[in-house]
């Protein structure tokens, strides 16, 4: 929507898949350029704020509670984490995604209240893996899309069935939304069918929209574990790397 800050979705309708992983590592590797990102939790599991070593307590504000009241803004749901340059909206998980409603532009217009136009450059919503009103409100909102996949012969039938629902929000409600790319996630090289999958998705989506994988790596899962990026946790770990490389490329895709 006109006004807003570009926003990337993270996402895949199969849990799983490391869309939360993924998408506070991005925000993490973003705000180290210098760039004010805004993390959002779209999923009611609220599994970016454990990632991130956020408290929350009872009764605070919520991304989610837009949806149930509609005369609030989300800055009074913003906290800061402990990395510069990043906030987050957190979750509720106690929120009952029927009570999402049925406004697909919730999330858009909400994005472009000066609290937020103001103070950040870039917002990266992190989905739940259901086809609901909350993940198109995140994809109607949207400038990019990327979509994290796990080698595996389930995957990438999830992938074909999210691209179509990625083509319809195109056509129908979000002309200019693009799909940045398609990322495989706890990759390994030597195990054939991981190669296989993604030879799949290479085959049907394209060489150049296929980006380089992020390798399994038990630091990733400590990393979460402790409510810290790996960037901080581990700087010199497999994940470490394989997260700044794909920063440094998604910033070239996202400027084109």
């Amino acid at each position: 929507m006109s006004g807003s800050v570009p926003v990337l979705v993270i996402t895949n309708r199969k849990g799983g898949a490391g869309k939360t992983t993924v998408s506070l590592n991005i925000a993490a590797e973003f705000a180290a350029t210098g760039r004010r990102i805004l993390l959002v939790d779209l999923d009611s599991q609220g599994h970016c704020a454990v990632g991130l070593g956020v408290k929350l307590t009872a009764g605070q504000a919520t991304v989610h509670d837009i949806f149930t009241q509609p005369e609030m803004g989300l800055g009074e749901a913003i906290h800061k984490t402990s990395i510069n340059n990043l906030f987050l909206l957190p979750a509720n998980p106690a929120f009952q995604h029927d009570n999402s409603g049925k406004d697909e532009q919730r999330l858009a217009r909400a994005l472009t209240d000066e609290l937020i136009t103001a103070q950040f450059d870039l917002v990266i919503i992190d989905t739940p893996p259901t086809l609901d009103n909350l993940l198109l409100n995140a994809l109607s909102a949207a400038s990019w899309v990327l979509v994290p996949y796990v080698p595996h012969p389930l995957s990438f039938e999830g992938v074909r069935q999210l691209v179509r629902v990625l083509f319809k929000v195109i056509s129908e409600r979000n002309p200019t939304l693009k799909i940045l790319g398609f990322l495989p996630v706890m990759t390994t090289n030597h195990i054939r069918q991981h190669r296989q999958v993604t030879e799949q998705v290479t085959k049907q989506f394209g060489a150049l929209r296929v980006l380089n994988g992020i390798r399994t790596d038990i630091k990733l899962a400590e990393a979460f574990g402790v409510g810290k990026p790996v960037r901080v946790y581990a700087p010199k770990s497999r994940g470490a790397e394989d997260f700044s490389e794909l920063a440094a490329t998604l910033l070239q895709l996202m400027e084109k």
